[in-house]
């Protein structure tokens, strides 16, 4: 646990030095490599038509997020994780005001091989069997002869805390795990696609069903919930997550620009257009009278 927090100090410190040599006026905004795809193009569509000069970096993800606006260092978090009372009571004087701009979910996901071997689900017991390596090999899940080869997300990401606090109701929890560690989705996809007997912490929207296939969560026997639109939306698929813009209190100047563009129709479009769900969306789905995502 040393090592890795060692790692997540280097990677705020790289961040920190990166954003100092940034344009001191421009717009800083750090955090979630989930959060960062609909970000990164609304910056470049705000630097193109209202010359908003902007930097962002995705270091230390969520946390790192989070670490950087405490510090003052940034203007906007991204965050693919609720804040904590944790995150709270480190930066007292910071006002933190969460701006959700959608909605996503962490997926379990598995490499072609133990999905065609027959493993589509895991319960939370079995999925706690995998991550304290009671479950080493696949067949003891009626799944290939293989090794599991699980992939842990780094410390600071959100994808972790959420999978984590799922498991275990709060992530210090967790046991310490000396598991390879993957940082943003594209790495964790490209190295899961890439390995067989392979098993990860993924955003929902990057499990292409190609290369990684995103399973099922077993929540009661016989029925299981599955990350679709529906499930996300009314809570019945058990990691959901919002999507959070992280201010020191509410947006002002060109803070508030920037939020606002991502609350209006060409950002949440963004949202939308990266396998999001979208406030419009969220709201048309929780109104629906029709089913949730499970079978």
């Amino acid at each position: 646990m040393q090592l890795q927090t060692a790692f997540f100090v280097l990677a705020i410190t790289h961040a920190s030095c990166h954003l100092a040599q940034a344009n001191p006026a421009a717009l800083r905004i750090n955090g979630s490599t989930t959060v960062n795809l609909p970000v990164a193009e609304a910056a470049e569509i705000l630097r193109s038509e209202a010359q908003l000069a902007i930097t962002i970096d995705t270091q230390g993800g969520s946390s790192g997020g989070v670490s950087l606006l405490g510090d003052g260092r940034i203007d906007i978090g991204m965050s693919s994780k609720p804040l904590s009372q944790t995150d709270r009571s480190r930066f007292p004087k910071i006002s933190f005001h969460e701006t959700r701009i959608g909605e996503d979910a962490v997926a379990l996901i598995v490499s072609k091989d133990v999905w065609n071997g027959g493993v589509r689900s895991l319960s939370k017991l079995q999925a706690q069997g995998i991550y304290e390596r009671r479950i080493t090999n696949w067949s003891q899940l009626k799944g290939p002869n293989r090794r599991v080869a699980f992939f842990n997300k780094e410390p600071g990401r959100g994808t972790w805390e959420i999978f984590a606090r799922w498991l275990y109701g709060d992530p210090n929890e967790a046991p310490a795990a000396a598991f390879p560690e993957v940082g943003g989705n594209e790495e964790c996809r490209n190295r899961v696609g890439a390995t067989r007997g392979a098993m990860s912490q993924l955003s929902a929207s990057w499990a292409d069903g190609k290369t990684v296939f995103a399973l099922g969560i077993e929540v009661e026997p016989g029925q299981t919930v599955r990350p679709t639109p529906e499930a996300l939306a009314d809570h019945s698929y058990p990691m959901s997550r919002p999507l959070l813009l992280l201010t020191d209190g509410e947006p002002k100047g060109n803070t508030k620009r920037f939020v606002d563009f991502m609350l209006g129709p060409k950002g949440q479009q963004l949202v939308a257009k990266h396998g999001y769900l979208s406030l419009e969306q969220l709201g048309r789905l929780r109104s629906s009278p029709s089913g949730r995502g499970s079978n």
